[in-house]
């Protein structure tokens, strides 16, 4: 390995490997990939360059000798390199033999006729390897991208999101882009709006109504907060349920902080109903399997209720509105990508899927 300083690069070889000022270069000419040509994290774009280039310096080491060496550290011979590459015994040990030439070092011991590698052989091994692994992840995401038949989608959403609505979404995404890579992170405000405005995800999923900066909001599904009883419960007789029938009812509540909480808390003040508080917890999730249990009953978000439904869990109607709303956040100044917009509509179908079964449930 030489490090050769004042354009920022590292050669291996002389010819072989050159890194230097945001670029790529492997072989005697075979691969270019420029700041022009980076493909990002997102694949949002790849542009190979190829060009000629050969780089001459103490070593005339070219793509070739590496590839030969390569063969024969995979096949363990000559011979079975040979097979590899679609050459003859002869060739390839002539190519072996000048590349320990250049390199000034023996790569093999010959041991009763069977090659056996050095030291210094397994350590430039490593560094081939990591060198053509890259590459090959390059031309993969370059076949990909040219046939359509790939891609990543990052998403961010409230994390009941991740368990209520995506799954369905990602579902009827998948039947048409059965390659798409797609990404959820689940988060809470207001670091999701936070992250959506630094246009770090290609689109969220919110509880507000308003976008953030840089973004903008769509409407994806509106209902409001539903009951939710433990099977057997003597309320499920009633097809809808009032503030004044919790009252005494052990209840089970999302944590004091949760907005939601705080419009229950005061429906249920302003109807001077006392409710029971028997646990308190963060999500609604486990809302709905601690009412499961039989621990108590809950008001929570349609989606959540939905996920439990026919679990230990029954649905009904509450009669005052506590509003539920999802909305589709997409940031403005993010590399656009049609994913994007297929993903969209796929949320779409997926939210009118979840309210038709709500209505089924209620």
């Amino acid at each position: 390995m030489m490090t050769i300083s004042g354009a920022g690069c590292w050669v291996l070889g002389a010819g072989c490997w050159v890194l230097g000022a945001g670029c790529w270069v492997l072989g005697a000419g075979c691969w270019v990939l420029g700041a022009a040509a980076m493909v990002s994290q997102r694949l949002h774009a790849v542009k190979c360059l190829f060009v000629k280039l050969r780089f001459i310096s103490d070593m005339d080491i070219e793509h070739r000798h590496i590839e030969v060496f390569r063969a024969v550290m995979r096949a363990g011979s000559v011979t079975g390199a040979a097979a590899l590459l679609f050459s003859s015994q002869p060739t390839i040990s002539r190519e072996l033999a000048r590349l320990e030439q250049l390199l000034g070092f023996a790569l093999f011991d010959r041991v009763r006729g069977r090659l056996q590698p050095t030291a210094r052989a397994l350590a430039l091994h490593d560094e081939v390897q990591r060198a053509w692994t890259g590459l090959e992840a390059v031309r993969a995401t370059a076949r990909s991208l040219r046939d359509h038949a790939g891609g990543q989608l990052a998403i961010v959403c409230v994390p009941a999101f991740a368990q209520s609505l995506l799954p369905m979404a990602c579902r009827l995404f998948a039947q048409t882009h059965p390659d798409v890579a797609v990404s959820i992170t689940p988060q809470e405000s207001p670091l999701l709006e936070e992250w959506l405005s630094a246009q770090r995800f290609d689109l969220g999923l919110t509880e507000q109504d308003s976008p953030p900066p840089g973004c903008a909001l769509e409407p994806l599904l509106a209902a409001d907060e539903v009951c939710v009883l433990p099977e057997g419960h003597p309320l499920l007789s009633r097809d809808t349920l009032s503030p004044a029938d919790f009252a005494g009812q052990p209840f089970i509540s999302l944590a004091p902080g949760d907005p939601y909480r705080r419009q229950l808390d005061a429906l249920f003040q302003a109807h001077e109903v006392p409710r029971r508080m028997a646990i308190e917890t963060q999500t609604a999730a486990s809302v709905c399997a601690l009412v499961r249990e039989g621990l108590g009953v809950a008001v929570i978000n349609p989606l959540s209720a939905l996920e439990y439904a026919g679990q230990g869990i029954v649905l009904r109607r509450f009669s005052a509105s506590i509003p539920f709303r999802v909305s589709l956040v997409l940031p403005q100044f993010r590399p656009s990508t049609p994913l994007a917009a297929d993903f969209a509509q796929a949320l779409h179908r997926a939210a009118k899927s979840l309210l038709a079964r709500l209505q089924i449930a209620g």
